[in-house]
């Protein structure tokens, strides 16, 4: 008796198995057409950049000596003619700076003391000893002098601030009269004086007359390199390509550079590699006020797969074949493309019969709704072929219109959840004492390429951003 039942068992089971068919038509061979992604246009950025000059005004002021002397002052003697001699003492006082367009003004009031004595002379001869030192600026107030310099700055391509500094003739606002004939010898001091502001002229020019700023535009343009979490929307990375100075003026405290960058941003699902590579001299490129930015969005195919599958794995789907029930269960979708207009849609499934079969349809973007759609969605022409040899049943509408339902998309909430995590990283400190300040005022899409890898969405964003530079490291 046992041996019946099992004999009986393995021929229900066999009689099961030869009515399940496995179905694996050929993947789809899709028609070549004239389809290919364009390369991303130049995504051109104007970037107004204020930078605080007062960093560079504390160097100024560091490097600049507070104190001027005559030669071997306190003992030596200035003696410009047989019947004079002279010492003097000169400090200055802080320096100030305005700036106006591309000059800028340093100056600062001086502050001076002298000792002064005389003796005749005949034919250039002495007859008559020193008088005794009479004094000036002691036992009373110092004498005062206002000193300036004017700068003029051009920045090259090479990103060297080049200031050509020019010394202002030095203005006596307190004459200084010695005891001796009451002499006025103003003039002899202020010729001094010259001659020692001429060598801090030189030393200004050497110290920021011709200041290499491409460290600073480098770590700049390392940061614009780098890979940005979006958080949970990807990784934003500029890819930054050329750069330029479309103006340059100074105004009170600041320095204002209108930076303009051209760049190809791509977003991805991976965290794409960071290239680091030299910032290149500065080129021409055209001006406009704020961004306008073509972005490509890089959608894996797999997480895009995923996410269907989340709503689609284990989806049962009944059907009445007359008297015979069947089963269909979807066990796997991922989707992939083809090089041409249309996304490939396979699909992994149980049930009463099991294999692959094959949908295609055509990716749309409807700009007013903000709806992503994958449109015309059909069975491809080798599923159709082997459905109808072996599971006609199966060629039916209902199992296409839940993969449409699954594959539309409303990007309303992604792309105000985009605009808010864009605006999040155009507002924030890029490096320590250079801070952006930006936002993002609308973001549309423009194209959908289904490549063979990857999804590709391109948007233009279109916005504004500010940098502002409290900070700077003129030693690097």
């Amino acid at each position: 008796m046992k041996e019946k039942c099992l004999a009986l068992f393995v021929f229900f089971a066999a009689f099961l198995v030869s009515c399940s068919h496995k179905i694996r038509p050929e993947r789809p061979s899709l028609t070549a057409t004239d389809f290919k992604l364009d390369s991303l246009p130049y995504s051109e950025i104007n970037i107004p950049v204020q930078i605080n000059l007062q960093p560079l005004y504390a160097l100024a002021e560091k490097q600049v000596d507070t104190l001027f002397t005559s030669p071997n002052y306190p003992n030596g003697w200035v003696q410009p003619s047989c019947d004079t001699r002279y010492k003097y003492s000169f400090r200055r006082g802080p320096f100030k700076m305005k700036a106006a367009g591309t000059a800028l003004s340093l100056s600062f009031t001086g502050f001076y003391k002298i000792i002064g004595s005389s003796r005749g002379c005949v034919a250039g001869a002495a007859v008559t000893p020193w008088t005794a030192p009479c004094r000036c600026g002691f036992d009373e107030p110092e004498r005062r002098v206002n000193v300036s310099f004017n700068n003029s700055m051009v920045l090259q391509p090479d990103y060297r601030l080049k200031l050509s500094i020019r010394r202002n003739e030095p203005q006596a606002l307190d004459k200084c009269e010695v005891c001796f004939w009451g002499q006025d010898v103003t003039k002899q001091v202020m010729k001094g004086l010259k001659d020692e502001l001429d060598t801090t002229k030189a030393v200004m020019e050497r110290t920021y007359g011709n200041v290499d700023l491409r460290p600073q535009f480098q770590l700049l343009w390392d940061q614009l390199s780098k890979a940005y979490n979006i958080y949970e929307m990807g990784w934003l990375q500029m890819n930054p390509q050329k750069i330029r100075v479309n103006n340059l003026y100074a105004k009170d405290d600041s320095l204002y550079v209108n930076l303009g960058l051209a760049a190809r941003p791509v977003v991805s699902f991976e965290k794409p590699s960071t290239e680091s590579s030299r910032v290149p001299n500065m080129g021409e490129l055209g001006r406009q006020r704020g961004f306008a930015i073509f972005l490509d969005a890089t959608l894996n195919y797999d997480s895009l797969s995923s996410i269907i599958n989340e709503q689609l794995v284990n989806k049962e789907f009944d059907f009445n074949k007359g008297p015979v029930k069947k089963k269909f269960v979807i066990k796997d979708v991922k989707l992939s493309g083809a090089g041409n207009e249309k996304i490939i849609i396979k699909i992994d499934f149980g049930g009463t019969d099991n294999g692959t079969l094959y949908l295609t349809g055509k990716p749309v973007y409807t700009k007013e709704t903000h709806i992503l759609e994958v449109k015309n969605i059909d069975f491809d022409i080798y599923s159709k072929d082997a459905l109808l040899k072996t599971a006609e049943w199966l060629f039916n509408r209902r199992i296409i219109n839940e993969v449409a339902k699954q594959t539309r998309f409303d990007l309303n909430t992604y792309i105000d959840s985009a605009k808010v995590q864009i605006n999040q990283q155009l507002n924030r400190e890029l490096i320590k004492g250079v801070s952006s300040k930006g936002k993002i005022d609308d973001i549309q899409l423009i194209g959908i390429y289904p490549l063979g890898k990857a999804l590709v969405i391109r948007s233009n964003c279109s916005g504004e951003l500010a940098i502002k530079v409290d900070s700077i490291d003129f030693s690097l």
